[in-house]
């Protein structure tokens, strides 16, 4: 009998299985509760660029501080509850640690609002040095402090996560290079197109994302030092190259950690099996590395950057995407091209991230061209295309695997989606498309980014972001209304695979 990704998976008791559910449903309830009230302080501050809520300067950054960070963490905890869901279906995962992660998260978030609520701290989520010890009396040292105190903790969180993922595919697959599938790639074993897609994003997750959360670690302590003996000076350059390697490595995480839901669930939808390949597992080795490479493309414009490293930005930013996202999206539509796809919440929401996932590169694609990045960079262009990538892309994966879980077997059975799924759904698309097209506008026409006042003829780009965003704050209102309603009682749904 041939073996199956069925055979792979491992067998755990109903208490243990319950147990991991309730987890995983605390993380999505939680997300989307964050989601929605971050989403309303975007839209706060577009209002305020558009001369349509008038808020203080101050009140202005703290909101853009906590936007930026609270969506930028939610992402990555949402992203990983999705992954986690599905990969200790594979390899034994402690729930205790899940929580562990989940309790720490929310400890550090609570640090962060204070320090921003409280402290009135407005640096920004990237917190570049050395702003955060420079705020000409906005906010104190303890504020800013209580920030990057917040943020540390919150990776050490992640950190200890990361470390059992680590355990656990090295116990069941004796190295990480195996996890990947290497050996099948380089012909040193048989290929096995059963090998889990799940596993191998996994340890590309693992591997990456401990890196990238590390580095953050050490130049958010670096700093930390730095507001309390201002003898100690760091290097700008090096801390700024931190940053950024920290912030471009977990942003893409969280895509590449839900993107598990589109391995495990559209083969559910189409009752097709998602098979491996060696362009698969050539496409994910290829992006351990590309992840960590690309980040100079924010650096262009600092002259004393290696002109070596600009070339390479240049470069694998315009191939970045194309592995995973491509081999991916191919294999999705040919999942679903002529199955007979019954087109419910969750399927219409994953097929909806991976034209958010390809749509939203192409405006990051573009300002990586230095001659474009010169006057697109530090322009609405790039939260344009952020925004994209995250709205489109990375939020319909949790949102679609969360309906899986809310509406079960029915959801894949041909039975009409709830009308205040079909409404949301519709408002929520069609309110991100109107953002985001507000964004990339004006970043074309040269509306600079982070500034709290705009001159009159940039406001109407900004009412009509407005108008998107709330759009999109009343569809996933009723997304949450459906989760908070339906989810805590929902049972599991079946895990086996259709083939």
């Amino acid at each position: 009998m041939s073996t199956t990704t069925l055979d792979k998976k491992i067998s755990y008791s109903e208490a243990e299985n319950q147990a991991a559910l309730v987890a995983v449903k605390a993380h999505l309830i939680a997300g989307f509760l964050v989601f929605l009230l971050m989403m309303l302080a975007g839209a706060t501050l577009r209002a305020a660029q558009g001369n349509m809520a008038p808020i203080g300067a101050d009140v202005f950054y703290q909101f853009m501080t906590v936007h930026g960070a609270g969506m930028v963490g939610t992402a990555a905890i949402g992203g990983m509850a999705v992954l986690w869901y599905f990969l200790r279906q594979y390899v034994p995962l402690s729930t205790k640690i899940f929580w562990l992660n989940f309790g720490i998260f929310l400890t550090g978030v609570v640090i962060i609002l204070g320090s921003i609520f409280l402290g009135k701290y407005g640096g920004a989520w990237t917190f570049l040095y050395p702003l955060p010890g420079i705020s000409m009396g906005a906010w104190s040292t303890g504020a800013a402090a209580a920030f990057l105190l917040g943020l540390l903790i919150i990776g050490t969180g992640f950190l200890i996560l990361l470390l059992d993922f680590g355990r656990a595919i090295l116990s069941s697959y004796g190295s990480l290079g195996r996890a990947l599938g290497l050996p099948q790639l380089f012909g040193k074993e048989p290929l096995d197109p059963y090998h889990p897609a799940t596993v191998v994003a996994g340890t590309m997750v693992l591997i990456v994302d401990f890196i990238g959360i590390a580095a953050g670690a050490v130049v958010l302590v670096m700093m930390l030092v730095n507001l309390y003996n201002p003898e100690f000076k760091p290097d700008a350059l090096l801390v700024k190259n931190l940053i950024y390697f920290f912030g471009h490595v977990i942003i893409n995480v969280a895509i590449y950690s839900a993107v598990a839901a589109i391995y495990e669930l559209l083969p559910r939808f189409t009752g097709r099996p998602y098979k491996t390949s060696k362009v698969f597992y050539a496409a994910w080795f290829a992006i351990v590395f590309m992840v960590m490479s690309v980040y100079p493309h924010h650096l262009y414009m600092d002259f004393p950057m290696p002109g070596w490293a600009m070339v390479g930005a240049q470069v694998l930013s315009y191939s970045s995407g194309l592995p995973v996202m491509v081999v991916t999206g191919y294999g999705a539509l040919m999942l679903v091209y002529r199955s007979g796809i019954q087109w419910n919440t969750s399927a219409k929401l994953l097929m909806l991230s991976i034209f958010g996932w390809a749509a939203g590169g192409i405006p990051a694609v573009v300002d990586s061209m230095v001659d474009f990045n010169r006057v697109l960079h530090n322009t609405m262009w790039v939260p344009g295309h952020f925004h994209f990538y995250l709205l489109l892309g990375v939020l319909p994966m949790i949102f679609g695997f969360t309906f899986y879980l809310l509406n079960g077997a029915n959801g894949s059975q041909g039975e009409k989606p709830p009308l205040i799924e079909q409404l949301g759904f519709y408002s929520f698309v069609g309110g991100a498309l109107l953002f985001v097209g507000g964004f990339l506008t004006s970043g074309a026409n040269g509306v600079p980014r982070r500034w709290a006042v705009h001159l009159e003829e940039w406001v109407p780009y900004a009412q009509w972001s407005t108008w998107g965003a709330i759009l999109v704050i009343l569809g996933v209102l009723l997304f949450t209304l459906r989760v908070l309603t339906v989810l805590p009682k929902a049972p599991d749904p079946a895990l086996a695979p259709a083939h």
